[in-house]
């Protein structure tokens, strides 16, 4: 299923003349299909795989930090507008049940919840849960980061059978 979301995305970037290089990138900055998605579509596109590997792997980091420093503000801002409110519910929702882990085992948590490239897990959640425990940059970054490199290994056997 999420491979025909990404080929869907893939194809409609590329009626739009995007350069092949930049759609694996694109796909990496959205929530949801983040790295993961955008290692399927590099595949797809047949792109190098060390290219592959760093454009989504830079593609999914970017929005990292504006999630850590800027998600409360966001939401409290999103609160004023009734329907946007709901949407901050359920993500406040969502990121609570998965919390536990992280709370339970710390940094180690984080990292384990990011680095399995599983529907609903990854660096966007990780960063939203890591703000919302009011877990500091500098510590959650780095452990964040490596999630997301471990997820790219993970995928990189997935798509291309190799690390």
């Amino acid at each position: 299923m999420v491979e025909n979301i990404v080929t869907a995305f893939v194809e409609f970037l590329e009626s739009y003349n995007i350069p092949t290089q930049l759609i694996p990138f694109i796909i990496s900055l959205f929530p949801v299909l983040e790295l993961r998605g955008g290692m399927i579509a590099a595949r797809i596109l047949e792109i190098d795989f060390i290219q592959a590997f760093l454009i989504c792997f830079l593609g999914n980091m970017i929005p990292i930090p504006f999630i850590l420093l800027f998600i409360r503000k966001i939401f409290k801002l999103m609160r004023k507008v009734k329907f946007l409110g709901k949407i901050v519910d359920k993500l406040e929702a969502r990121a609570d049940k998965k919390k536990g882990t992280i709370e339970k085992y710390k940094e180690w948590g984080l990292l384990i919840f990011i680095a399995i490239p599983l529907p609903g897990t990854g660096g966007w959640t990780g960063a939203l849960i890591a703000a919302l425990m009011d877990l500091r940059m500098k510590k959650c970054l780095p452990i964040i980061a490596l999630g997301v490199f471990i997820a790219g290994l993970i995928m990189s056997l997935i798509t291309y059978g190799i690390f």
